[in-house]
């Protein structure tokens, strides 16, 4: 078992920054990948945010996202971090952290490769 724990969402305007954390225990050597992932309301599908890899410390990051969004990852707290800045109104959502198995091939994008995740913290960015 992993448990994954996400912390930092809130309240912030456009423009501006939220550090969101994940920190994890348990099971978690077997699980090498951590993912953001991140879910609008109404309805809409969970969408992929970043991963990164434990160990190697490889990165994998949506288009949409790549300049605004940074994962890092502190192996000594089993915490990785996202720092999110130039929020934007459409960056509102519930963010997610999960964790997977390293997979041959596998970009990490989807949510079917995570075997783990979090309760999930809510970022709003107002306009």
């Amino acid at each position: 078992q992993v448990q994954l724990v996400e912390s930092g969402g809130g309240l912030v305007q456009a423009g501006g920054s939220l550090r969101l954390s994940c920190a994890a225990s348990g099971r978690t050597f077997k699980y090498s990948v951590m993912g953001w992932f991140r879910q609008a309301p109404a309805g809409k599908e969970r969408e992929f945010v970043v991963a990164i890899d434990w160990i190697d410390g490889r990165t994998w990051y949506a288009d949409d996202v790549q300049g605004r969004l940074t994962i890092s990852r502190d192996n000594a707290k089993a915490t990785v971090h996202l720092q999110m800045n130039s929020l934007v109104p459409e960056d509102t959502a519930v963010y997610y952290c999960a964790a997977a198995e390293r997979l041959s091939y596998s970009t990490y994008s989807r949510p079917a490769d995570y075997s783990y995740w979090g309760q999930g913290t809510q970022v709003t960015v107002s306009s």
